[in-house]
Order: C-alpha cells, then structure tokens, then sequence
C-alpha cells in the first residue's frame, strides 16, 4: 500500500520532500507531479524500480525512459548536446517538453535505448520537481503515467491513488495536473522531429 503525501504546489514542506526522498533512495516507486501530468519516477542505479515502471505501463525494452533533472549541467553529464540544442533547450526550460539526445558513451546500457543509444531529457517547471531533485542531488528516472490502454495521462492524485496504490511506493499529491504528457522532441541525429505533441507548444518551429 502506497503512502500518501500532500505537498504544497508552490512551497514544497521539506520534512516531506526529505521523506519522499528517501523513498527513492531506498528503491521506492514514487507517482509524482509535472509541469504536465504525472510521472513514475524512481532512483536512476535501481534497476528494479524500473522494472516495476515497464510492468504498471507495460513497456517493451525500447521504450525510451526520461531522466528528469534540475538544469543543463546536470543533462550534459548524461547526454551529448551541440551548441544549437543548448540554445533551444535553455530557451525552451524549464517547461513540459522531452528532449531524446545522444547518449555519452559512459553512460549504463539500461538507461538509453538499446538501438539508438538514445536517451530522454527533461527539466520541468514544478516546484514540487525542483525541491527532489535539489534534496536528491542527482536526476530521477522516470516516464509519463499513461496507464495501458488509456488515451491521455494521468492528471488526478486520488485517481492514481486508486488506480496504482498497490504498485507505487508514494504518491505525491501536488494538486491537479494536466492530462497532457510532455511534448517529445526527438533530436539526437541532425534534424529535429517532433515525436509526441503534448503540453509544450511547438509554435516555435514555424517562428
């Protein structure tokens, strides 16, 4: 049975972000919210909490998982990225877009995508995101919580509650979200193409 916590959308309480922290350190599942919907997240060396991600989700072993991280620095220990990417993504986050870059080459097999060597992006714009990952000191593992079968993510922390109680260690109840994913913007060879339109605005190619 998953814990539930209430954390204040704009003020996070440290006490309970320490505690959701520790969660993920420990191996733990955590259903927390975005700048879009809500996610899956996990510690990025647990191997095993990923696995419980593809069976909630049902993923095939190239789907491509997100590393959600606090700022570019952080990303550029992960992911190869040229002067033209850097521009657009500093212009672009913190906001609800993820960005599927060359992986570094030091970077674990179980990260990227088995083929492409590929691996997904992604600073939001969440106080609730921005207070872990500062507490964590490194990025979380995590994908969208679209449930098999469902057409659009999950928006509604009792919902999730009700849904996937049983299957997450916590979930973190930062108010309603959106039932929009973020928007994937694949750029990992030379052309930019747009993956999956979601919460971000893609206007800015046509500018």
């Amino acid at each position: 049975m998953a814990q539930f916590f209430t954390i204040h959308a704009q003020n996070p309480q440290a006490r309970l972000i320490h505690q959701a922290v520790e969660i993920l350190r420990g191996g733990g599942l955590v259903a927390y919210p975005t700048d879009s919907s809500y996610a899956l997240g996990c510690h990025l060396d647990d191997k095993r909490a990923v696995d419980r991600i593809r069976r909630i989700r049902k993923l095939d072993r190239h789907h491509n998982f997100t590393l959600v991280a606090s700022d570019l620095k952080q990303v550029s220990q992960f992911a190869k990225i040229d002067n033209e990417q850097f521009r657009l993504i500093k212009g672009l986050t913190p906001g609800p877009y993820t960005f599927i870059l060359a992986a570094k080459r030091l970077v674990p097999n179980r990260l990227v995508h088995p083929k492409r060597r590929t691996i997904g992006i992604r600073l939001p714009d969440n106080n609730i995101v921005t207070a872990l990952l500062s507490e964590l000191g490194e990025p979380i593992m995590s994908s969208s919580l679209i449930l098999p079968g469902e057409p659009y993510a999950m928006a509604d922390p009792d919902r999730i509650r009700e849904r996937i109680e049983h299957d997450v260690d916590l979930v973190i109840d930062g108010g309603i979200g959106s039932n929009q994913p973020s928007t994937v913007i694949d750029w990992h060879e030379t052309r930019l193409r747009i993956i999956r339109e979601g919460a971000g605005d893609i206007s800015f190619l046509h500018s």
